[in-house]
């Protein structure tokens, strides 16, 4: 174990150079993330259920209200633990541990329970339900279903299709009506959510939700100036507020015009490298819920810088600075998932993934128009 955690500390940040080369990330190290959402995709109990009771005949377990999503401790980590699964299933298709993911996933996405899903969400009093954190990473979901070329796959994504119809028909009605972004470093973020409606509508080749997320996120930050990064974090964060803003615009903006708005919104980002300007966070207690939250800011902020680096053009004199925060954020971020806590072993694995596998940044399209 001791010996995975280094190698994928290791993991070099090639983006530095300008580079895009596929991580070094084998599938010998993936089998620990495979592992923690495997013991957790059908753990129904713990479970924090966000749940709005409409009568007596709304009090039932998870497997009965949300049967596709009923473990990993809640509705959002058992989406982005599926997402885990099939992202390692399809990326190391020869693995131990492919097999059981596959079976995993076959076990929760049956019509049965997608229907289920669907029922639960059009229900009354939910339409606010897992807005915007666990819709996105459903759709993320769904992205990977789609792209992977695999009959077994096409089969789950046309029975997940009416949740994920569910979510874009939602997310679209909502972001219309939002009139100001949401600033914090949990769930209800709103840059986040959007750079994951913006990977996934565009790789659907959705040309509507696609624009709809580009425009709001010019709409919300376009003007945005002088984020103060020195308040970050609180106490329980997983994400920031001032980087997953800049994460999104990066996808937008084309790359000039980003590195404009980049220094005119983030003017502390130094242009040597060596000076210390981000320093990463650590967990008090990772075995509280909350402040285990800590440990995957670190993770969060490696993937948003990487994120930044590949939206600037090659000459910018920040890259360096970046660079080094992004690796040091990585290598305390990896450290952290170790399992041995359920409060973060039950979805720290799907955002060591998502950074290590660059999910947010492979289908970075030069041109960033919607």
């Amino acid at each position: 174990m001791k010996k995975i955690v280094a190698a994928l500390c290791a993991l070099p940040l090639a983006a530095l150079a300008g580079e895009n080369p596929a991580p070094r990330f084998d599938a010998r190290a993936a089998e620990r993330f495979a592992r923690l959402a495997l013991a957790c995709v059908h753990k129904e109990y713990p479970n924090k259920i966000s749940h709005v009771l409409n009568s007596d005949a709304d009090v039932a377990p998870p497997r009965k209200l949300t049967p596709a999503f009923c473990g990993c401790y809640d509705w959002h980590s058992s989406v982005h633990g599926h997402w885990l699964l099939a992202r390692l299933a399809r990326t190391f298709p020869d693995a131990s541990f492919a097999a059981e993911a596959r079976a995993a996933l076959q076990q929760s996405l049956t019509r049965e329970n997608i229907a289920q899903e669907v029922a639960y969400l059009g229900d009354k009093g939910r339409a606010s339900f897992e807005r915007p954190y666990g819709l996105a990473w459903l759709l993320q979901l769904a992205a990977e279903l789609r792209e992977w070329n695999d009959p077994e796959a096409r089969e789950m994504f046309a029975r997940l299709r009416p949740l994920e119809a569910e979510a874009v028909e939602r997310l679209s009605s909502w972001l219309p009506k939002l009139s100001h972004p949401v600033r914090v470093g949990e769930h209800d973020q709103t840059a986040f959510a959007l750079g994951l409606m913006l990977d996934y509508a565009r790789g659907a080749g959705d040309k509507a939700f696609a624009r709809l997320a580009a425009d709001s996120a010019k709409k919300f930050f376009l003007a945005d100036k002088n984020c103060p990064l020195a308040y970050e974090p609180s106490g329980e964060d997983f994400l920031s507020p001032c980087l997953g803003e800049a994460d999104v615009m990066r996808r937008v903006l084309a790359p000039n015009e980003f590195a404009k708005w980049l220094s005119v919104f983030l003017p502390q980002i130094p242009v040597k490298p060596g000076k210390a300007w981000l320093p990463v966070a650590v967990s008090p207690d990772p075995s509280d819920p909350k402040l285990a939250h800590l440990d995957g800011l670190n993770l969060s902020r490696a993937w948003m810088l990487e994120g930044i680096i590949s939206g600037l053009p090659p000459e910018d004199a920040r890259r360096p600075a970046l660079a080094a925060a992004a690796e040091a954020h990585r290598r305390a971020g990896l450290a952290a998932v170790t399992g041995e806590h359920y409060e973060g072993g039950h979805w720290l694995g799907s955002f060591a993934v998502y950074l290590a596998t660059r999910r947010g940044i492979e289908h970075d399209q030069t041109d960033r128009s919607p």
